[in-house]
């Protein structure tokens, strides 16, 4: 095996969950052709968070490695509603929202992949051509008791809740598209296993070679345990102000940290281990962090970007003396903050709380809280009352 193949088959495996097959991949890999990469985005919603570059960083890693990446944007499939992982059945979107979220969609993803080496299509352009007999055609080619295989399917069927006709429908046509487009390569979250692998077997009944599927983790959100979700306010997104972000990035654990290295960072993992060495030697993980969120920063903000954010975080918090060992707290957002004082136990009673609001006492991120009703708002903060009772709060949807 050369050197060239080993590296780039090493690049392709960093932080993925599992690939099918990878001897598939390998041999792929020996004929030194472009490949066909293949990742499909239903446009539900108008702004990507971090959350959804792990996959599209893996897009970046192929074209670095001369590959073919096909950003497919299910158009289609998107007024259908995916039904992976849901217990009752999806609103369905409107022709207008499905689009107005696909050119967001267009302009966030070239902050990370090389327009000159993606192609974007949408699989309307070939699902709107079908006819109603061309469609059930397509359905025939699978059973319901395949279907229900699927967990989600699965679940809702025993539990007697409603499956309607057309989620089976979703597979079938995210498969199709890896016929249409004759995919080498499909990725997903690993949550679309069932999805990916219909492409694969959809493409052996067209007569076409079975796609290679890759899954790729789900990121787990700034609290750690569940995925990064916009509607639990645990998430990053990629077009959120430079400190936002920075800020959000600095409040992960010191054990996340290494995660996001791992699925976020174009670092070489050689240069993540050195890292994680130099923090088990005595290095403050906290300037360990500070490398992460300057890249991150960087990549969407541009170059220096990430310095800069740096620096205003550290006017905003290092030099007030504001430890790295603070005690954390999960708040909702729009609670009180005289309350939230309280329940952190910085105070006795809202009542001392609203007399050191008047003195001028208590800060939110370096700032003085002079409004005794003013409401906590999403994300991560540090709260001060004097100078010497202070805490880290994560502020969440309810």
């Amino acid at each position: 095996m050369d050197n060239h193949f080993a590296a780039a088959l090493d690049e392709i495996r960093r932080g993925t969950e599992e690939i099918l097959l990878e001897h598939d991949l390998a041999e792929r890999l020996k004929s030194k052709q472009p490949l066909r990469i293949k990742a499909g985005f239903d446009p539900t919603a108008p702004d990507l968070h971090l959350g959804h570059t792990v996959l599209i960083n893996k897009l970046r890693q192929f074209q670095n490695l001369g590959h073919h990446v096909i950003f497919l944007i299910g158009d289609f499939t998107g007024m259908i509603g995916d039904p992976t992982g849901k217990s009752v059945t999806r609103p369905t979107l409107t022709r207008t929202q499905v689009l107005e979220n696909a050119q967001t969609y267009q302009r966030q993803i070239f902050k990370i992949l090389d327009p000159v080496r993606t192609e974007i299509v949408f699989n309307s352009a070939w699902m709107g051509q079908m006819s109603a007999a061309d469609l059930i055609a397509l359905a025939s080619r699978q059973t319901v008791a395949r279907m229900l295989e699927r967990d989600d399917f699965s679940q809702r069927y025993t539990h007697h809740q409603p499956i309607a006709i057309h989620e089976f429908l979703y597979p079938l046509v995210q498969g199709y598209d890896s016929v249409a487009l004759k995919a080498d390569v499909e990725l997903g979250g690993t949550d679309q296993k069932f999805n990916l692998l219909m492409g694969r077997e959809l493409q052996k009944q067209y007569g076409q070679a079975p796609q290679v599927v890759i899954t790729m983790p789900l990121l787990e959100g700034l609290d750690g345990v569940q995925k990064m979700s916009k509607s639990l306010g645990n998430y990053i997104g990629i077009e959120e102000a430079p400190d936002e972000q920075f800020g959000k990035l600095m409040s992960i654990s010191d054990e996340l940290m290494w995660r996001y290295f791992e699925l976020l960072s174009f670092r070489p993992m050689i240069e993540i281990a050195t890292l994680r060495q130099e923090m088990q030697q005595g290095r403050n993980p906290r300037d360990i962090k500070f490398e992460l969120s300057m890249e991150i920063v960087d990549r969407f903000h541009g170059a220096g970007a990430g310095v800069l954010a740096r620096d205003r975080f550290i006017a905003r918090f290092a030099k007030a003396e504001i430890p790295d060992d603070l005690p954390e707290y999960t708040l909702i957002e729009g609670q009180p903050i005289v309350q939230a004082l309280k329940e952190i136990t910085l105070v006795a009673s809202t009542s001392e709380a609203i007399r050191h609001i008047q003195a001028g006492a208590v800060r939110l991120n370096g700032e003085a809280v002079t409004d005794k009703g003013q409401a906590l708002k999403l994300g991560t903060h540090v709260i001060q009352v004097g100078k010497r009772r202070m805490a880290k709060i994560i502020v969440t949807k309810a």
